[in-house]
């Protein structure tokens, strides 16, 4: 056992004690020595008393080092010392957030690498492909005007996906670097969904769409960024118009409680699957009935819902495949306008 000063100090106090009471107990001074023995008893509790705290303090110590290396399943067991089981109750507390970091860290590590293997493949898709018709042009394979037009029409398209897809991965990484500017103004949720939709009907009705439209006339006011909000209602009316288009419908209508107003965008597509409702709301997340964004690149949901946590809202989604899939976003109300 190493000895700290203090130890040396009882070590010194309690030879000088045994020298003090041999010398009481020469001189036969009776009332001295009891003192000097009571004292020295004392001097040994306090020090053995001392001598168990640093054993204590020892495996304390060997424990917090073992978390410390990674082992964050380690948990330290209270004793009879109320001021120790303090520390303990709180040692271990530390342990476990400790363990919710390396997990959540674990997870997060985990999601980059999907994350990075689904944006190569994004980007390397329509790359390739570009290459491949630009190659096709530059060697004069394409024998028609017609062909050379198809042929860059593609280029052009694909080009814009590419374009898309990049657009969305620096947004998100805005929003992760928590980078997107947010100017927060007092507007009407219900005049501004109005405004929005006026813009998409004629894409609406050159895809033959029937609207509803049940948007109160009264003013819905909430105090919001209407730059990311507007992208929220229209992404969520672009997600229609390309994965509902089948149901040939789209649904807006808006709802409120005491505390916020609700936003609900539907149609009558394919819809998802229950176990799927999270999920899609996940980065890169995609399947056959997933609803993700033009092109499909799996970040328009995750995107929005980003948004309008920033917002003070939440979305969730609703579905029954080819009868109503829904999906619905909260706003606070904005009091006292």
């Amino acid at each position: 056992m190493n000895h700290d000063v203090i130890s040396w100090l009882f070590m010194f106090h309690l030879t000088i004690c045994s020298v003090l009471i041999v010398l009481a107990f020469v001189q036969e001074s009776f009332p001295l020595m009891s003192l000097l023995i009571l004292f020295f008893l004392s001097t040994v509790i306090i020090f053995v008393s001392r001598v168990k705290s640093r054993k204590k303090l020892a495996i304390l110590n060997r424990e917090l080092q073992r978390a410390i290396k990674g082992n964050v399943k380690t948990r330290l067991f209270a004793n009879q010392d109320t001021l120790t089981n303090e520390l303990i109750f709180s040692i271990n507390e530390l342990i476990e957030k400790l363990e919710i970091v390396q997990i959540e860290n674990i997870q997060a590590q985990e999601a980059r690498k999907r994350l990075l293997s689904s944006i190569s493949h994004d980007i390397r898709t329509p790359l390739t492909s570009i290459i491949g018709y630009v190659d096709a042009l530059s060697d004069e394979t394409v024998v028609t005007e017609d062909e050379r037009q198809e042929y860059v029409n593609i280029i052009s398209k694909k080009s814009y996906h590419l374009k898309e897809l990049i657009d969305q991965i620096f947004q998100m990484a805005k929003i992760d670097a928590d980078e997107v500017p947010m100017n927060f103004e007092r507007m009407d949720l219900a005049e501004w969904t109005r405004e929005l939709v006026i813009d998409f009907l004629p894409e609406l009705q050159r895809n033959k769409f029937q609207l509803e439209l049940k948007i109160p006339e009264k003013s819905c006011y909430v105090f919001a960024d209407k730059l990311s909000l507007s992208r929220v209602i229209s992404n969520l009316i672009k997600n229609v118009l390309l994965h509902g288009k089948e149901g040939e419908f789209l649904g807006i209508e808006m709802s409120e409680t005491n505390e916020e107003f609700i936003l609900h965008i539907w149609d009558k597509g394919p819809g998802i699957e229950k176990e799927d409702y999270e999920k899609v709301f996940e980065r890169m997340y995609r399947n056959d009935q997933s609803r993700t964004f033009t092109g499909g690149s799996g970040l328009g949901l995750a995107i929005t819902k980003a948004l309008l946590l920033k917002n003070g809202g939440e979305i969730w989604v609703e579905s029954i495949p080819w009868k109503k899939t829904t999906f619905s976003f909260s706003i606070p109300k904005l009091r006292n306008n």
